[in-house]
């Protein structure tokens, strides 16, 4: 059935507006941090002003920001590795084992994802303080695994069920074991949906702000929690802050893009449910 034009016109219409509200955030931010601190909020304001580099150059050589860029990347892919690992399991086991309350700890594994991280901040800081986890990169690295977990499940739990028991009742006949099966036969057959939670739970662990800020010190600190050290008594440093958040925001960026196949092939056929 061929569309009115009308309609296919205003089609692409929405889609750019909508285009232009999703960039229009990442435009402001990479803008200002090409201008001096004067003319962040100078008025009227002015889009035709002389780029300048100085943010930039302050926050590279900015003390200790190899140790944050190092924190950033260990707590990121450790947490994501973890997490991949024992979602699986848990996935695999939840997709092929009857037990009593199955469904419910299925449903119930995705309805954890859903509390906001801001409300587990306090809870969480005075249950890490008594277990000594508190300003430890193994402290942060296992809250991500935990807040991460339930999203890896739910997501893995649709791929199995994709994967014919056939195949893993041949492995089983051929001598394999449980845990051969499991990471012999299907594992390989999971990688899209083992990619596609990758790319959501690093991006998770690299960019969440509010528990870093709350669980580690100047020794642990990620890369988001030192973008805060711009906001001084005296003000905010504006083209400074928004320097250091294009500079967070390249690797996920560019890891993104290049994966945004396997994300959509993720989010499709792991939703799907048997």
């Amino acid at each position: 059935m061929k569309r009115h034009p009308a309609l296919v016109a205003l089609h692409y219409a929405l889609l750019v507006v909508l285009a232009l509200f999703c960039l229009a955030p990442i435009a402001v931010i990479f803008a200002t941090s090409l201008r001096q601190q004067v003319q962040v909020f100078a008025e009227p304001l002015n889009f035709i002003f002389m780029p300048t580099l100085e943010n930039y150059r302050a926050v590279i050589q900015e003390d200790k920001l190899d140790r944050y860029l190092a924190n950033s990347l260990i707590v990121g892919l450790v947490s994501t590795v973890i997490t991949l690992v024992l979602g699986c399991m848990a996935a695999y086991g939840l997709a092929r084992f009857r037990f009593p309350g199955r469904s419910a700890v299925a449903t119930t594994t995705l309805l954890l994802r859903t509390v906001p991280l801001a409300v587990l901040a306090i809870p969480v800081f005075m249950i890490w303080n008594q277990w000594g986890l508190v300003n430890s990169l193994g402290g942060l690295i296992l809250l991500y695994v935990a807040v991460n977990l339930p999203f890896t499940i739910w997501l893995l739990y649709g791929f199995v069920l994709q994967v014919p028991r056939e195949l893993e009742e041949a492995a089983a006949i051929d001598g394999c074991g449980p845990l051969r099966v499991l990471f012999t036969v299907v594992v390989p057959l999971l990688a899209p949906g083992l990619a596609a939670a990758a790319i959501f739970t690093f991006r998770i662990a690299w960019n969440e702000f509010i528990l870093a800020l709350v669980l580690t010190d100047r020794h642990t600190r990620t890369l988001p929690v030192a973008a805060s050290l711009f906001i001084t008594d005296i003000g905010v440093e504006w083209g400074k802050v928004m320097a250091m958040a294009s500079l967070i925001a390249i690797p996920p960026l560019i890891f993104t893009f290049v994966a945004a196949r396997q994300i959509i092939g993720g989010l499709t056929a792991g939703a799907v449910k048997g």
